[in-house]
């Protein structure tokens, strides 16, 4: 039973990917070798599943295009579960690492592969490492041209690798050259009046819960939903472990064994839904908000 006192909806989000191509462990693994390499993401994005289902919780996949060609079964996991399939690129290539065009390509054979496979309209992106970043706007008007309608990249946070601190903090709609787009940001709180990264992933694992819970319970206090994610390898603890640097044994084995029973802790106080189910909500509202001087600008 959820133990929230109001009816505000969240957005509970994943990263489908495989363990092995996340960025953290980059200099181990090239992608020549990824279809060499056991899969093991079937087996969370079950576990997953069964946590939302037992809660009634719905939500939003993104989902990498070569696990529609090469591990069609997880995607059809997803879909048949009632779920929102969106896209997570093709190739987990970070947007700063590709030129407008190949980003368009990416995106675009992400879409087609995710929408062929489900029969069922893909809305929604997400960059690989929150890759839409000051200076890389342009990315937008490529999403919106492809037809996605919403993205959910950004970051209001300032560190190192990506996060956009000027993003506005809840779900707004951009304007951009080519049209408008929805954005839905990753939730932050505040400490000492500096914004926190609360949405979950690493920072899940790596702080107390009780920050990210703190995060949730101020923006239903507002009445304004806040987006979670996390990804299926981040609840995997009998996953290979590979030789990279000890900063990245740190960023992405800790707290492996313990992801889980956290997120099921936040399943069952908050109420969570797909990004879909509210899109028409956001882009119907009377004054749609976009975010001035940050993302909108061209």
């Amino acid at each position: 039973m959820h133990s929230n006192s109001n009816s505000t909806a969240h957005f509970f989000t994943v990263d489908v990917e495989e363990y092995f191509q996340v960025k953290a462990l980059e200099s181990a693994v090239s992608r020549d070798s990824w279809l060499t390499r056991p899969s093991r993401v079937l087996q969370s994005i079950e576990e997953l599943l069964a946590s939302l289902e037992a809660r009634g919780a719905r939500g939003t996949f993104f989902v990498l295009g070569w696990l529609a060609a090469y591990r069609p079964e997880v995607v059809r996991a997803i879909a048949d579960a009632g779920h929102e399939v969106a896209s997570h690129g093709f190739w987990h290539r970070r947007v700063t690492a590709e030129s407008p065009a190949e980003f368009r390509l990416d995106v675009r054979a992400a879409k087609q592969a995710l929408e062929d496979l489900t029969g069922a309209e893909v809305l929604g992106y997400r960059a690989p490492s929150f890759s839409i970043v000051p200076g890389w706007e342009w990315a937008f008007d490529v999403l919106i041209e492809e037809g996605y309608r919403y993205d959910s990249s950004l970051f209001p946070i300032r560190r190192r690798g990506y996060g956009y601190p000027s993003a506005q903090r809840t779900p707004h709609v951009l304007t951009r050259p080519s049209g408008r787009i929805a954005e839905y940001p990753l939730a932050t709180t505040r400490f000492l009046g500096y914004p926190i990264p609360a949405a979950g992933g690493g920072y899940l694992r790596q702080f107390p819960l009780a920050v990210i819970q703190r995060a949730f319970r101020e923006s239903a206090a507002r009445n304004e939903p806040a987006t979670f994610y996390i990804h299926p390898w981040e609840i995997d603890a009998g996953q290979p472990k590979l030789p990279v640097s000890r900063l990245n044994q740190i960023r992405h084995y800790r707290g492996l064994d313990t992801a889980l029973s956290r997120i099921d802790r936040l399943l069952d106080e908050f109420r969570f839904v797909a990004i879909a189910s509210h899109l028409s909500t956001l882009e119907h509202s009377p004054a749609p908000l976009s975010a001035a001087g940050a993302a909108g600008a061209a």
